[in-house]
């Protein structure tokens, strides 16, 4: 990234970058993107109808990224440090966009989320194969 952008990006978080890194939580990311979306009046566009075709369209985007790479190794070792980027920047679209569909239809993402790990639990109880 330039310099430039850095510095943008560096303004638009909130100005210098303190010592000790922000707890990121589901919370704090769902109040960001509700600021965000309030300061630029953009309220009245996000229903969950919207969201959830801006969600599927990002997850495309992610898709691409994969499309011709073939089977991928854990931690991506032969791919060039741009590429972790652009990898990282469409992972956060579509989680952002998450976060911003579930505040919209009202759902506690972190208490669904935790349910839903349970249910799959008792769906696909531990087995011991005697290996």
């Amino acid at each position: 990234m330039a310099l430039a952008e850095e510095q943008k990006l560096k303004h638009a978080n909130g100005g210098e970058e303190s010592e000790e890194e922000e707890v990121v939580t589901l919370n704090l990311l769902k109040k960001k993107m509700d600021d965000f979306a309030k300061e630029r009046d953009w309220e009245k566009y996000h229903s969950p109808r919207n969201l959830l075709l801006a969600l599927v369209g990002e997850v495309g985007e992610l898709s691409e990224i994969f499309q011709w790479k073939g089977e991928v190794p854990k931690g991506l070792p032969d791919w060039k440090e741009e590429e972790k980027v652009h990898l990282g920047e469409e992972l956060s679209d579509v989680l952002l966009y998450l976060i911003r569909l579930s505040d919209i239809c009202g759902i506690d993402l972190d208490k669904a989320a935790i349910r839903k790990i349970g249910l799959n639990a008792l769906k696909y109880p531990v087995t011991h194969s005697g290996d």
